[in-house]
């Protein structure tokens, strides 16, 4: 079973990630967070865009500009950023058919299904930035790097 973020959800969370470590500097400018995250600097604007369409960033106007969190890290969810860029997570095939997924036809395979999903989604909607970033931090100590 695969189950992963696409481009933009994945480049989404390595964005927030940057703004969650940096949330006290203010502002990130696009390179900076482009090049802190290995995200290609011509694609970041418009996935920063959505994220400040979905309100989860703000966008600094001007020459010192940039981008931050909206609200603290603490407070900005793992899986509102995901269903901002990728849309909302939810069962749309059936498991067993392969076909459009039917709550009046239900499988046998699907409650058990949608229990997982539900598992996941809930794990992510309670993860917030400021707890990845608090692992990132430990996990670059463990490794020997500073930022």
């Amino acid at each position: 079973m695969r189950m992963r973020l696409g481009r933009k959800g994945d480049y989404a969370v390595r964005a927030m990630l940057d703004l969650a470590r940096h949330e006290d500097d203010g502002r990130r400018k696009t390179r900076e967070i482009a090049e802190a995250m290995a995200i290609p600097e011509s694609y970041l604007p418009q996935i920063l865009a959505q994220l400040v369409s979905a309100g989860l960033v703000r966008s600094l106007a001007g020459r010192d500009g940039g981008y931050a969190l909206a609200q603290a890290a603490s407070e900005t969810r793992m899986l509102d950023v995901i269903e901002a860029i990728e849309g909302e997570a939810k069962v749309e095939e059936c498991v067993m058919t392969g076909g459009p997924c039917r709550w009046d036809n239900e499988c046998a395979v699907h409650r058990f299904w949608v229990s997982a999903q539900e598992a996941l989604r809930e794990r992510l909607r309670e993860t917030t930035f400021a707890d990845v970033a608090a692992v990132d931090v430990e996990l670059a100590e463990r490794n020997g790097h500073t930022d």
